[in-house]
């Protein structure tokens, strides 16, 4: 690239341009894991099953081939778990093999890979056992993280750890509404640190195997502050909720030892914190601007947790940032306005390395079943999973070609 056009840019050379996914929402077929029985256990909070997910478990390669058609360079996936290991100390050969092919079709489309060993998902006898309130949990952690690092580590760029430690905690353990369904603020507080500490296990694991991936937690940081500034019990709640969401988190980063090579961002919104709301969150304010979800979209706070994760003292990679919607003009908005955060704060000297939006498709948004759509490429579930580029797929691509954010617009006026 010349002079000239560098200087055109938006963001540095090597930025990596792609998109997420992870096994249970897309594979399909995902039955011997914890989310599979929580989808099928009446009166969980799971509204439908997994069930052949988006059949990506067959249809990769040729998934891969339109990321990078697309003009992606990067692409976030997840391991079943379930599948590698699905009895204890049982390890699949087919299993790791196909995650091998994985791993090689990307590499052949150009995307650099990141692969997580854990993304919400736990093998059915692991969660049996008391998953991470286990008193051995991390020793088995370990032991799956283990294999794959030497197995498949030399196949592997980039791994990514653990995926949103701190939902797992709150959701699992304090909400009661992700398995295993508990609500015990204690337990989501052990859970919670064993997460941390699980980060550290795993990469200790893949330092020791094949390769040498770069290996990163993926934190999700949502900005948290309270409904009424004025309110000091807001303001406490709201202390109390950033400490175990974030402060713990990227405390435990800067507390020494080897931690890894980068830090993952995943944001979504902002939470406002409301203490005489028994779940402690407040509903956006009624002129806000909200996803499917019923997000508030801020992209504000996104600018925010990427300067405060900064002090982590690690690059950062966002590997999730995404909307779901019904309209692709709303989804390209929030791109526009999410980017232009990442633009501003690399103008600051944030060592931003790469931003994955969420998701390649739509798939399987947990308890939410299949209603929320997140992707880029929509899915025609009723005709054979039939993948839909969307304008915004094209859009971004435009971007990620050309590293200038300006593209991202133009290329829906000029009907890219």
């Amino acid at each position: 690239m010349s002079d000239e056009a560098t200087s055109t840019t938006d963001f540095p050379a090597g930025f990596l341009w792609g998109s997420s996914t992870a096994a249970h929402q897309v594979e399909g077929g995902n039955t011997n894991n914890d989310w599979w029985q929580w989808e099928h256990t009446p009166g969980s909070t799971a509204v439908e099953s997994s069930a052949d997910g988006i059949d990506h478990w067959h249809r990769f390669d040729a998934d891969f081939a339109l990321l990078a058609a697309l003009g992606q360079n990067a692409h976030r996936f997840s391991l079943e778990w379930s599948r590698i290991e699905p009895a204890e100390g049982e390890f699949s050969r087919a299993a790791l093999d196909h995650y091998a092919r994985v791993l090689e079709s990307l590499a052949c489309h150009g995307l650099t890979a990141f692969a997580t060993l854990y993304h919400f998902t736990l093998p059915q006898w692991f969660a049996a056992r008391g998953g991470w309130q286990a008193r051995d949990a991390l020793d088995i952690f370990g032991h799956y993280a283990d294999k794959v690092a030497t197995t498949l580590g030399d196949l592997i760029p980039y791994a990514c750890t653990v995926n949103e430690p701190q939902i797992v905690a709150i959701a699992g353990y304090a909400g009661g509404y992700f398995p295993p369904g508990h609500r015990d603020l204690d337990e989501a507080r052990r859970v919670n640190t064993v997460l941390a500490q699980a980060h550290r296990v795993a990469t200790a694991s893949l330092r020791a195997g094949a390769g040498s991936p770069k290996i990163g937690t993926c934190l999700q940081l949502p900005l948290i502050e309270p409904l009424r500034p004025e309110s000091a019990d807001d303001r406490a709640a709201a202390d109390l909720a950033r400490k175990f969401v974030v402060d713990d988190h990227i405390g435990d980063l800067c507390a020494g030892g080897d931690v890894g090579d980068f830090v993952g961002l995943q944001y979504y919104t902002r939470v406002l914190v409301d203490a005489t709301n028994p779940l402690f969150i407040a509903a956006p304010a009624e002129n806000a601007e909200t996803t499917q979800m019923g997000w508030e979209i801020y992209p504000e706070g996104f600018g925010c947790m990427l300067r405060r994760l900064a002090d982590a003292g690690l690059p950062i990679v966002v590997t999730e940032n995404g909307i779901a919607t019904a309209d692709d003009a709303q989804r390209i908005r929030y791109l526009a306005a999410h980017l232009q955060q990442v633009k501003d704060a690399l103008s600051d000297g944030v060592d931003v390395r790469g931003y994955m939006y969420w998701s390649s498709f739509d798939n399987f948004e947990w308890a939410h079943g299949y209603t929320p759509t997140f992707g880029l490429i929509g899915i025609d579930r009723d005709d054979g999973y039939r993948r839909v580029v969307r304008p915004s797929a094209a859009a971004y691509a435009a971007l990620a070609r050309t590293g200038r954010l300006a593209s991202l617009t133009a290329a829906v006026v000029d009907g890219a």
